[in-house]
């Protein structure tokens, strides 16, 4: 039996923070970066002026035209072909999501499919012998291997490997790198 990935998509397989930066200039007029947000100091000033406007989340259209990172698609083929993909997100907190996640995988990830895509609340039900997730809570509760996929809201995170690319992913989890 093949071993299983789950795959989260917002800051994993889609550069979430990246459209959420640039909303939040937008509504505010400033020139934050991602670069910028990856100091502590910066990122709480940044993180203080978007929480207050992050109902841009629950608009129509938000999450359908998201970055990919890159080496996305093509380390996720790679994997296919010796694990068993799953994406997994926690899309039914934004109700509007659900159509744009669906046609956002059928136009970056058609090889994953609908068969092999999770919208659910939590992931800690989730059976899997990984997943690659931004978000601690996603991993606390896991039962597999956790993978912290590096974002500027998580870099405070010691406990879980973390990485930094699909470069390392692929590295980490293809033969000649399965050593996690």
């Amino acid at each position: 039996m093949m071993k299983r990935i789950a795959i989260d998509m917002d800051d994993v397989l889609a550069d979430t923070t990246l459209k959420i930066i640039a909303e939040t200039n937008k509504r505010l007029g400033t020139a934050y970066t991602k670069e910028a947000i990856s100091n502590p100091e910066i990122a709480k000033e940044f993180y203080q002026q978007y929480y207050p406007l992050r109902n841009f989340l629950w608009e129509k259209g938000f999450f359908r035209d998201l970055p990919v990172f890159d080496d996305a698609i093509d380390v996720v083929k790679k994997l296919q072909e010796q694990y068993e993909i799953f994406i997994v997100s926690a899309a039914t907190e934004f109700p509007n999501s659900l159509a744009e996640k669906l046609e956002w995988l059928e136009e970056h990830f058609p090889f994953i499919g609908w068969t092999h895509t999770v919208f659910c609340g939590h992931k800690y039900m989730i059976k899997a012998d990984y997943l690659i997730d931004d978000h601690e809570k996603n991993l606390v509760k896991f039962e597999g291997k956790g993978l912290l996929f590096d974002a500027p809201h998580n870099g405070h995170l010691q406990e879980y490997t973390r990485v930094y690319s699909w470069k390392e992913v692929e590295g980490l989890l293809l033969p000649e790198g399965t050593n996690v």
